[in-house]
């Protein structure tokens, strides 16, 4: 009966003995080096311009590796993946990411330009809406407010001075558009704008002077045209009446 019960426990213990490895794979942490070889990789296609691979490599390690000494560089190098393949919006978002999670970290001034960048570049024409180009100029304008002795901060001021023209470059196309459509008050209202709130881009804000001075002289001739034939007309009706 001792015998006939030890024999199933034995046989018990065996399975449980080698299930271990299984309850390892599929329970335990992977180890770190495993981490670290994915992050490698992901260098490695970083190296050799494979931008897409190292992006899947990064993502994999903020996935499902959150808590691995390498998540924080790859949080950060999988902005730079997607900006140098160009997927601008992927990379404004990864970068955003990494400054919510670590405000603090000493790689935020780096960050901000980059996410200014990202967002400057991924604007492509000055007929499409420019609200990334003023949330690039916020962060420009914050970078250089809160870390001024970075060197991030020197290359702010030059990105500043090309969000501008953007912004200006959009205004005055918005402008030609009106006057295009013969509309002198809503053109001249615009130039207008132009040579108030961009005077440090010279050769728009003087186009723009320029072309305002002939969109207001042709509003008014036809705000005076309208009202001689407002005039005439009265007239004529005051004749047909009588």
């Amino acid at each position: 009966m001792r015998k006939s019960v030890f024999l199933p426990l034995l046989l018990v213990a065996s399975l449980f003995l080698s299930g271990c490895g299984i309850i390892d794979r599929y329970f335990l942490p992977v180890p770190d080096d495993t981490v670290q070889e994915i992050f490698e990789a992901g260098n490695d296609a970083m190296q050799e311009k494979d931008y897409v691979a190292a992006a899947k490599y990064y993502s994999r390690i903020k996935d499902d590796y959150p808590f691995s000494p390498y998540a924080v560089e790859a949080e950060l190098s999988l902005g730079d993946a997607y900006f140098l393949d160009k997927e601008y919006d992927r990379a404004a978002e990864a970068y955003r990411d990494f400054e919510t999670l670590h405000p603090r970290h000493e790689a935020i001034p780096y960050v901000l330009y980059q996410l200014g960048m990202a967002l400057q570049k991924g604007y492509i024409s000055v007929d499409r809406p420019a609200t990334q180009v003023e949330e690039a100029l916020e962060y420009f304008h914050r970078l250089e407010q809160v870390y001024p002795d970075t060197e991030y901060a020197a290359k702010a001021e030059e990105q500043i001075a090309a969000c501008r023209k953007l912004l200006a470059q959009r205004e005055v196309y918005i402008a030609d558009v009106y006057w295009s459509m013969s509309n002198y008050q809503a053109a001249w209202t615009r130039y207008e704008n132009v040579v108030k709130n961009f005077p440090d881009v010279e050769d728009v804000a003087e186009y723009a002077r320029k072309k305002g001075e002939v969109a207001y002289l042709r509003y008014r001739e036809g705000t005076s045209e309208a009202i001689r034939e407002q005039r005439e007309g009265t007239w004529k009706n005051m004749f047909r009446w009588l």
